[in-house]
């Protein structure tokens, strides 16, 4: 059983930081991706960016590009995403999800993850 659980959100100024982790277990992850995803009141769930798990190659929603790091930490089994020069509208709730499947492109699209932590909120004010 996939268990992924994030941590790191709060409220934060515009122009701040925060550090979001996904703690990941359950399995051997050498073969996954691990993105992260945001969802904001009334919008759908949007991709923000994803690692390969083995590799570390990287993929960034154009939103975020400059802004925000994905990283791993093999040992720990947790994926991080540091967020800086944070904006009013990247307010929402954030989403740790993990694909098993990696064929050689990293996905952007929310069905191709097969497993989804709780979520947290981040919320940035003007």
């Amino acid at each position: 059983q996939v268990q992924l659980v994030e941590s790191g959100g709060g409220l934060v100024q515009a122009g701040g930081s925060l550090r979001l982790s996904c703690a990941a277990s359950g399995r051997t992850f050498s073969n996954y991706v691990m993105g992260w995803f945001r969802q904001a009141p009334g919008k759908e769930r949007e991709f923000v960016a994803a690692i390969r798990w083995s590799g570390g190659s990287t993929y960034y929603a154009d939103s975020v590009k400059g802004r925000f790091t994905i990283s791993r930490d093999n040992a720990k089994n947790t994926v991080y995403l540091q967020m800086n020069s944070l904006k009013p509208e990247d307010t929402a709730v954030y989403y740790c999800a993990a694909d098993r499947n990696y064929m050689g492109t990293i996905h952007t699209a929310k069905y191709e993850y097969d497993y989804w932590g709780q979520g947290t909120q981040v919320t940035v004010s003007s």
